[in-house]
């Protein structure tokens, strides 16, 4: 069994639900405090023991390549400045780990732009964040999915529990069984209408998934909009091997929803000593009625 070395980042997405701030930048480059979300996720990615960061990107993304760059004239005033900690932070990201970025011409969906890493990704299995799932835990979430495959050596994926009346927000995994926290499942099921859920096991953007996947979703269909979506290759996959799910320990938010996004900015920067005190301040100041 292959170590998992390589993190596919499907990064295309035009992020319409945080217009207009949307349309000059990435959705992926927003700050949660000081950092882009992003950032986030290649540390979680390089925690759990990533060492190849792909990228599949779209027009307007070259900010997020620049982003993980070197750049000669931002260090330079650095420590012209002396601010030799902030240089050693920024210096930092660009020796995150090895980037590699591939365009996706047209958004043709999430299974799309993972076929486009194929022939980088071989014949190993590999990790798979999505742009929106943040996960504040003590063990990185990518590496208590990494550590389930270690044992099953089968695809495994993050799940959560939603609302019920929210299952027509996600994806949502249909078990067969479970073993505490481990699920085997039965299929895959798109937004379905709460009264047709068949569990309210969410399943949000982070993967293992073995190089079958590839041949998976070069026979799904695609959907009528001509989109091609990871989770119908799932649905072709499961009918040739189990595919397992875990519900991660940790707190999750959603930083493509604006509710989640501001709630991660205010939890983040209650972490932080340098701004927690003043912040609970300010709360504490607020009028918030009933």
């Amino acid at each position: 069994m292959s170590r998992i070395t390589k993190a596919v980042f499907p990064v295309g997405g035009v992020g319409t639900r945080f217009l207009p701030a949307t349309k000059a930048q990435p959705k992926e480059m927003l700050p949660i405090v000081d950092k882009p979300v992003i950032q986030y996720l290649v540390e979680e990615a390089v925690a759990s023991g990533i060492e190849e960061i792909i990228l599949i990107t779209g027009r307007g993304k070259r900010v997020i390549e620049d982003h993980f760059d070197h750049c000669f004239e931002l260090e330079h005033n650095l420590l012209e400045k002396g601010k030799i900690e902030l240089l050693e932070e920024i210096r930092g990201i660009e020796n995150l780990a090895k980037f590699i970025y591939i365009r996706q011409a047209r958004p043709l969906g999430d299974g799309d732009a993972i076929l486009h890493a194929e022939k980088i990704i071989g014949n190993e299995p590999f990790l798979v964040l999505f742009g929106d799932d943040i996960v504040d835990s003590e063990i990185p979430a990518s590496k208590q999915l990494i550590e389930v495959f270690e044992k099953k050596n089968s695809p495994v994926m993050a799940l959560y529990e939603v609302p019920k009346n929210e299952t027509k927000n996600y994806g949502i995994f249909d078990p067969i069984s479970n073993e505490g926290k481990i699920y085997v499942a039965k299929n895959f099921v798109e937004k379905p209408d709460p009264k047709f859920a068949p569990s309210n096991l969410g399943i949000i953007g982070k993967y293992v998934l073995t190089p079958d996947i590839f041949s998976a979703l070069k026979k799904a269909p695609h959907g009528k909009d001509g989109e091609l979506r990871l989770i119908d290759g799932l649905n072709v996959l499961i009918n040739e091997r189990k595919i397992y799910g875990l519900k991660f320990s940790g707190k999750r938010y959603d930083t493509g929803d604006k509710l989640g996004f501001i709630k991660a900015t205010i939890d983040f920067a209650l972490k932080r000593p340098i701004l927690a005190d003043s912040l609970k301040k300010y709360l504490r100041t607020l009028d918030l009625g009933s």
